[in-house]
């Protein structure tokens, strides 16, 4: 299991952050002060650190400078949108940086591409009869090889690590096709259809009317 620390001194957003984080079966610990914080992170048994910058006891910038050589990325968070606090931060190591307020799609999308840098995704992933073996790029069903196209490999990986989670045509454009791609939606539901022929996931990868789609997790099937 992936799990994270969430460093932050606003208890409502690190419950918040932590009940984002189990929608996608992460882990989370929260510390709500920078040195009790720090001191969590040094023991080096976390997968990413969620750090809030404004903290009390040791700012998230003094956190970073004691726990920067541990070895464990790190995304900030703020509800400051200064210039030249990013630059502070992705300076002293970060990863990432988040301006506070950020929805739930958003936070699973940046810890997703960080974790993948930092090669500490799962790469085994299992739903029903279906087995997605993500750094070969091969997926079976019952045992049987199933022949998708790139895009639509991508796009099962994408509902499968977002399980329960409604996703707008959208955020799939965004994070499978690129922010720059100039298609249409259109092209989303191609995929998504074709994805859902060949894997058989008529009653499990459902659609959302005038938004996207969502596919049930196993424990509502």
């Amino acid at each position: 299991m992936i799990n994270i620390l969430i460093i932050e001194d606003d208890k409502n957003i690190a419950k918040m952050i932590k009940a984002t984080l189990s929608i996608v079966n992460y882990n989370g610990k929260c510390c709500y002060d920078g040195k009790s914080g720090a001191k969590e992170a040094l023991k080096g048994t976390y997968d990413l650190i969620l750090l809030d910058v404004m903290l009390p006891e040791m700012n998230g910038f003094e956190v970073m400078n004691d726990i920067k050589n541990c070895g464990t990325p790190v995304i900030f968070l703020t509800a400051v949108q200064d210039v030249a606090d990013k630059v502070k931060g992705l300076r002293l190591g970060a990863e990432d940086y988040i301006v506070k307020p950020f929805e739930a799609l958003e936070l699973l999308a940046r810890i997703d591409v960080v974790l993948r840098r930092s090669n500490k995704t799962q790469n085994i992933i299992t739903y029903g009869s279906i087995m997605v073996d993500i750094a070969s790029h091969i997926i079976t069903d019952d045992g049987e090889p199933v022949q998708l196209t790139p895009k639509e490999f991508d796009v099962i990986v994408y509902f499968l690590q977002h399980q329960d989670i409604a996703v707008s045509r959208e955020r799939l454009l965004s994070n499978i096709w690129g922010y720059e791609f100039e298609g249409e939606s259109r092209t989303v539901d191609i995929h998504v259809q074709q994805v859902r022929r060949k894997l058989k996931l008529k009653d499990k990868l459902i659609t959302i009317p005038k938004l996207g789609y969502r596919l049930e997790s196993q424990e509502k099937l």
